[in-house]
């Protein structure tokens, strides 16, 4: 009875997989189809259940979903999507079309400048670039381990320092977690408390840098400076 409830339960999981992805494909079938066809709203609630459903979401997806929000008016969710596609595929276009979209609406934290592009350029190339700095230090370490009688203490301190320096690339230089602010006029405080001291408010929009969090508070960059924003007035892009 036990072998065939395992027997059962995986059948279970190499069946349904590729059900969902068979679901998932006609959705976004009938989505494009809609799009297409300029039924832009319509489209919307598709999109939206495959976005739910799988997290492999494309970015041609997400800007289609972007540009019906903004054809609504709905500025701040068309920024979501557009960071969404921005975080997972860094594209400098996509930051144009958010940075334009700031700028009309008087919004911050979308910088359009040289030093925003050479980091856009970075963050596309950074994963593959991580890529190769692991798969150096492994070929490094089977060399060093298999071999070791004929590399010198030199050798050895050398690729400590290497792996050293991968582990800064991966925490000075690894992608940053920003946040976008839900709702107009949100609490910005100088600390993670009601009673704390008020420090501004931030529009809908608004695109921060997070820092940390502690309790229902994200602390987070503002103007050069730490500020606090509660949890729900804040929207995390992952």
């Amino acid at each position: 009875m036990l072998k065939k409830n395992r027997f059962f339960f995986i059948l279970c999981v190499f069946c349904c997989q590729p059900a969902l992805a068979q679901k998932d494909s006609r959705l976004l079938q009938k989505a494009d189809s809609l799009f297409a066809a300029e039924a832009y709203e319509a489209s919307l609630p598709f999109y939206q259940q495959v976005l739910a459903q799988q997290d492999a979401y494309s970015p041609r997806m997400l800007w289609r979903m972007a540009y019906v929000h903004e054809g609504l008016g709905h500025y701040p969710t068309a920024l979501y999507y557009l960071s969404l596609a921005q975080a997972r595929h860094p594209r400098q276009a996509t930051w144009a079309k958010m940075s334009e979209l700031a700028q009309h609406y008087r919004l911050t934290g979308y910088p359009d400048t040289w030093r925003q592009q050479l980091l856009i350029t970075f963050r596309r190339y950074y994963y593959r670039l991580l890529q190769v700095l692991l798969v150096v230090a492994v070929l490094g370490a089977m060399l060093l381990f298999t071999r070791h009688r004929r590399y010198h203490r030199g050798w050895w301190i050398a690729y400590g320092a290497y792996v050293a320096g991968i582990g800064l690339f991966l925490n000075l230089l690894g992608p940053e977690r920003n946040g976008l602010v839900t709702r107009p006029r949100a609490a910005l405080m100088a600390g993670p408390s009601p009673g704390a001291t008020w420090l501004t408010t931030a529009a809908a929009g608004d695109r921060l840098l997070v820092l940390g969090r502690q309790d229902v508070w994200y602390r987070v960059q503002w103007q050069g400076h730490d500020a606090y924003i509660r949890q729900h007035d804040l929207l995390m892009v992952d």
